[in-house]
C-alpha cells in the first residue's frame, strides 16, 4: 500500500490589527482544512496556541499565524488562497509555502509551480528551489513582505527517508499502540515538558502534536516499506529537543534537517555523508538552511517486480 508523505506547508502572519486568528473559531479553521481536502481529526489548546491533528498532518494556530501541513494528494494551495480571501490581502504581514519532492509527483493534483502561479494573484513574492532535481529537493515561496522589526521566529524540520530496525518494524506491524509509539520513540523525554496529542492511521500511520507554552512539536511517520518518510518540525531550542534520538531509533538511509532561522547542529548524529547544503536569505529577516545526509553504511536492494 503506497500513501504519499511527503508534505505541503503554509505559514501565515498577519498584522497586529487584525483580530487574534484563535477568535476565528474551529468552524471558520474547519473550513480551511476542507478547502485542501482534508479533515480536522481532534483538537488540543494551551494559553498560546490551537493545535490540530488532520487527516493529512496538522495545523497550528496563535494568534498572529498559522501552521498548516498536509500530505498525500491534498491541495494546500487551496487553504492558503481561501484564508487569505476571507482576511484579505491587507491582513497579511508575511507568508511562506513550502513543498518538497514527492515520490509519486504525477498522481499530484498540481505541481509547485501551479500553485506559485496561483499564489502571485493575491501575494507578490519569489519562489527558490534548494536541492538538486535528481534526488531531495524543495520549493520554497516567500511573500515579499516581512515581520515586523525585532519579529523574528524561528523553527527546525528534520525529514527522514527509508527508516528501519525495530522500531520501524513496530510501527508497520498490527500490533502498535499509541501509547506504544509514544514509549518507543521515548517522546516524553525528548520533548520535555510537553502535552500530547496523538492518532493511530489504519492500518498504518501516526501523527502527533505536542505543546509547551509557546513551544510547539509535530511528528508524522508514514511507515509503509517502499516509501517510508518521516517529518518532525518544532520550535523548541535543540538542546531541548535532540533530533538524534529519533534519527537513532529510526535507522533512516537518508534525512533532510531544514532550519529556518535556526543554527542546524549534528552533535550525536549517527555517522553521515553530508551530501549537500545550502544557505538561503529570504530577506533581511529570515534565512533558510538546507542539508541532506545519509548514512556511511551501504544498502542492499532487492528489485520490485510491478
Amino acid at each position: 500500500m503506497f500513501f504519499e508523505g511527503s508534505e505541503k506547508r503554509v505559514e501565515v502572519f498577519v498584522s497586529s490589527s487584525t483580530d487574534p486568528l484563535r477568535l476565528l473559531g474551529e468552524k471558520f479553521w474547519a473550513k480551511i482544512v476542507a478547502s485542501a481536502n482534508a479533515k480536522i481529526v481532534s483538537k488540543m489548546s494551551n494559553d498560546f496556541c490551537d493545535a490540530y491533528l488532520l487527516s493529512e498532518s496538522c495545523l497550528f494556530v496563535w494568534d498572529d499565524r498559522f501552521l498548516m501541513l498536509t500530505c498525500g494528494t491534498t491541495t494546500l494551495v487551496d487553504a492558503a488562497i481561501l484564508f487569505t480571501e476571507k482576511l484579505g490581502r491587507a491582513a497579511i504581514v508575511s507568508a511562506s509555502y513550502q513543498r518538497k519532492s514527492e515520490y509519486f509527483s504525477h498522481l499530484q493534483t498540481s505541481c509547485f509551480n501551479d500553485d506559485v502561479l496561483r499564489l502571485r494573484r493575491y501575494l507578490a513574492g519569489a519562489a527558490y528551489r534548494i536541492g538538486h532535481l535528481d534526488t531531495h529537493h524543495h520549493y520554497i515561496f516567500t511573500s515579499d513582505s516581512i515581520h515586523p522589526a525585532g519579529v523574528i521566529k524561528s523553527n527546525s524540520e528534520l525529514l527522514m527517508y527509508h527508516i528501519k530496525g525495530a522500531a520501524a518494524d513496530y510501527l508497520r506491524c498490527d500490533k502498535q499502540s499509541s501509547q506504544g509509539i509514544r514509549d518507543m520513540l521515548e517522546l516524553e523525554r525528548v520533548f520535555v515538558n510537553f502535552t500530547f496529542d496523538d492518532y493511530l492511521f489504519d492500518p498504518c500511520g501516526y501523527s502527533i502534536n505536542g505543546l509547551c507554552g509557546d513551544k510547539y512539536m509535530t511528528i508524522h511517520i508514514t511507515p509503509q516499506e517502499e516509501s517510508s518518510y518521516v517529518s518532525i518540525e518544532t520550535n523548541s531550542d535543540f538542546e531541548f529537543c535532540p533530533f538524534s534520538a529519533l534519527l537513532s531509533k529510526l535507522q533512516p538511509q537518508s534525512w533532510d534537517v531544514i532550519g529556518f532561522n535556526s543554527t542546524i547542529i549534528t552533535d550525536d548524529f549517527p555517522p553521515y555523508l553530508l551530501v549537500a547544503s545550502c544557505i538561503l536569505p529570504l530577506n533581511d529577516n529570515d534565512t533558510v538552511q538546507f542539508n541532506q545526509y545519509q548514512q556511511l553504511t551501504s544498502e542492499v536492494l532487492l528489485p520490485e517486480r510491478l
